[in-house]
């Protein structure tokens, strides 16, 4: 019993150190593009932004002003948009709308780079995610009730405000609770990452997945990358996942399918978490994010199926 807990105190130990630097860097993120969409407000500048995409968002279901958040996940962690769409004021339907895009597109440059040396083509992939974001958002936006939603994010826009002092207080106030939010979070998954290494869970945990890769449309072999990729997403996962490619523990014709689930769905624990902790409905990411997952993968191998049948007949003739 003595040792369990000495274990679990070292992984905090180990924790703590490392989400505080992680924190840190996180502010150095939140804290400036969340003063610019204020700033942006403040001006008019956003509203004017705003009207020139409204037309392309409208057909989402979202305003136009949350072009700016898309635009900005698309090229940062998943931090940066999530420090935008708290300092709007959005219905909890359209933020769900927009959250969706971010989490399947947030990062793509990093994230494609990991998927690109586990069996799948750069572009092959920052194409598919770009397209996922939209084609999930139009699904949503016919499937989802337009009534009885709340909201997300402030109540009140900084160009309501007065002048830039009631801006920067708006500012803080806003920022600070994400930030305090955020900490929380951060110090929570890292603590359970060690714990899961401590007690060597990983293994385990991927066995009792395996089943679930067969309705996914993926060979048992990838239960553990699975994991990886859902519970320490792709850019901190990536080095585990590239070192089984590496090793011949999973071959890139079956890196490439889960490339292709990961594409839509990964990292389901933390970016989940964050999401609710500003009042996004969690069964609408979850199940929306896996339905699309699976339903990629089989299309996918149902094109390799296709190839295959076309190949082995012109080979017959």
């Amino acid at each position: 019993m003595n040792t369990g807990i000495e274990k679990v105190w070292k992984c905090i130990r180990q924790a703590l150190p490392k989400s505080g630097k992680t924190c840190l860097w996180l502010l150095k993120i939140i804290l400036p593009i969340s003063l610019l969409v204020r700033l942006l407000q403040y001006s008019g500048l956003l509203g004017q932004f705003s009207a020139w995409l409204e037309p392309l968002f409208s057909v989402l279901g979202l305003p136009g002003e949350t072009a700016i958040v898309f635009i900005t996940s698309v090229f940062c962690p998943l931090y940066a948009p999530i420090a935008l769409i708290s300092s709007m004021s959005l219905g909890v339907r359209e933020a769900t709308i927009l959250a969706l895009m971010c989490l399947i597109s947030h990062n793509l440059i990093v994230e494609s780079s990991v998927q690109a040396k586990t069996g799948s083509g750069f572009w092959e992939i920052t194409v598919l995610r770009l397209l996922m974001s939209f084609v999930v958002a139009l699904s949503l936006n016919w499937v989802m009730p337009h009534t009885g939603w709340g909201t997300v994010g402030v109540s009140i826009s900084a160009d309501r405000c007065d002048n830039l002092w009631d801006v920067f207080a708006l500012w803080f106030l806003s920022s600070m609770k994400v930030v305090m939010t955020i900490l929380c979070i951060v110090t929570a998954l890292m603590i359970l990452h060690y714990i899961l290494e401590e007690f060597r869970l990983m293994r385990g945990l991927s066995a009792a997945f395996a089943p679930l890769m067969k309705l996914f449309g993926l060979p048992r072999d990838t239960a553990f990358l699975w994991l990886v990729g859902n519970l320490v997403g792709l850019a901190y996962g990536g080095a585990i996942m590239v070192e089984q490619v590496e090793q011949k523990k999973l071959s890139y014709k079956n890196g490439n399918l889960l490339n292709y689930h990961l594409a839509v769905n990964h990292s389901m624990l933390e970016d989940t978490i964050i999401f609710v902790a500003i009042g996004i409905p969690a069964l609408w990411i979850l199940v929306t994010r896996l339905i699309f997952a699976a339903a990629v993968v089989w299309l996918r191998r149902s094109y390799n199926h296709y190839v295959t049948q076309k190949t082995t007949y012109h080979e017959q003739r």
